[in-house]
């Protein structure tokens, strides 16, 4: 039986890319930064971790090793095993932008080639025209924030003007994206997903590459919590991805998380929604338990990137880490001769670095089957390898980028 589970652990880049000073990340490193901090004693939280991290089933794929190939060092106080179970090594990135559609679409066998539109960094981060068309499509009185901003952060300032107003919150950040905060109920979650459509039309000749509904309930900044009603509107890949092939050859993709949206629903055959890493995780070990021959389960763990990597919490993402890592054993229980399992990630998002935004990384490519033996596979030049190695284990047609590592 040849069935594929993809894991994309939304940030976690371990260091080294090829171009970072080109986006002014040269440095930035999310795992070695987080292992450093661990062993230092700094990434202690009572109740929550303690110690230097601990990762060991991932380093038994070959984590640690893929770091070090990645950026010349192993992680900081990460014991390197004596034995490696998997295929194990490194990817640059050749899409343009250090966003989500980019890195996705790149591990799935296309790589964004053009340049994404973006929004005013200093003033006002939207034209008064395309705010402007905004109220007038949707019938707002207006809008607030209209800025760069953290999501946490805006919501606790504005929420409760927001209640008061009726103004849904508008921002952005360094990725092509256009934010959309608005209380689950005073506004209606109907309502906000109607205002990102909307919105997905009106900045389309923009090329920008997502709209976000980010809902939240509470009455006051300090009870104020996004629920996991979140919607990402993303313009279709560029070309057909490994996905589309797979629907083409008769398979079924089974799309966990917020993989659905990301692809703007394109090759993919079922959807399964979950709110939070333990919950994404329950719900792939059960898609896991129903695939069949020729399936790929494709699931995106968010936690790392939207609760601890854009908030610049160092322990918290090394307590998830961890926490992911003990899971990787109910993986292992549930696969069966044939399957493959891949874990890699999308860009990074370094807790230690400036600002809240991802960070251009290079990604870990981890891969294990039974009866596959461990080997390195080197520095990749695209994600994209991840994707045709896909497509060569479920025997489909291969694409135009990239070459399988089997």
């Amino acid at each position: 039986m040849a069935r594929a589970f993809l894991f994309v652990l939304d940030s976690f880049g371990i260091g080294g890319a090829r171009d970072a000073s080109r986006y002014d990340d040269l440095g930035a490193n999310t795992l070695g930064h987080i292992a450093e901090f661990c062993a230092a004693g700094a990434a202690d939280r009572e109740g929550l971790r303690q110690g230097p991290l601990r990762l060991p089933n991932m380093a038994s794929l070959g984590l640690v090793h893929a770091a070090k190939l990645a950026c010349g060092d192993f992680p900081a106080g990460m014991p390197v095993p004596e034995r490696i179970f998997g295929l194990h090594g490194a990817a640059d990135e050749v899409s343009r932008g250090k966003d989500t559609p980019s890195g996705h679409w790149e591990i799935a066998g296309t790589p964004v080639t053009f340049d994404w539109g973006y929004f005013a960094s200093e003033g006002d981060a939207f034209a008064p025209e395309l705010v402007e068309a905004i109220c007038r499509g949707a019938d707002l009185p207006g809008i607030l924030g209209n800025c760069h901003a953290s999501g946490t952060d805006i919501i606790a300032s504005l929420g409760e003007e927001h209640i008061r107003s009726g103004k849904p919150i508008c921002y952005t950040s360094t990725d092509s994206v256009f934010q959309i905060a608005a209380h689950e109920t005073h506004f209606g979650l109907e309502r906000l997903i109607a205002l990102c459509q909307t919105v997905r039309r009106l900045v389309d000749p923009l090329n920008i590459g997502r709209v976000i509904a980010r809902p939240f309930i509470g009455e006051t900044a300090a009870s104020f919590e996004r629920t996991g009603n979140r919607r990402d509107f993303s313009v279709l890949p560029p070309q057909p991805t490994l996905l589309d092939r797979l629907v083409e050859a008769g398979r079924t993709v089974h799309a966990v998380g917020k993989i659905g949206d990301i692809f703007a629903h394109q090759g993919i055959s079922r959807v399964i929604k979950a709110n939070g890493n333990e919950a994404l995780m329950n719900a792939t070990l059960t898609t896991i338990d129903e695939a069949e021959e020729g399936d790929l389960v494709f699931t995106n763990f968010v936690d790392f990137d939207m609760l601890y990597g854009h908030r610049r919490d160092v322990p918290g993402y090394a307590a998830a880490l961890e926490a992911f890592d003990k899971r990787l054993g109910d993986v292992h229980r549930r696969m069966k001769p044939g399957d493959l399992l891949l874990l890699t990630a999308d860009h990074g998002c370094d807790p230690t670095w400036r600002g809240t935004d991802h960070t251009r990384e290079r990604v870990p490519i981890l891969a294990y089957g039974p009866g596959i033996a461990a080997r390195t596979i080197g520095m990749r030049d695209s994600f994209a390898d991840i994707g045709e190695t896909v497509a060569a284990h479920l025997g489909i047609s291969s694409g135009p980028y990239g070459r399988s590592f089997l």
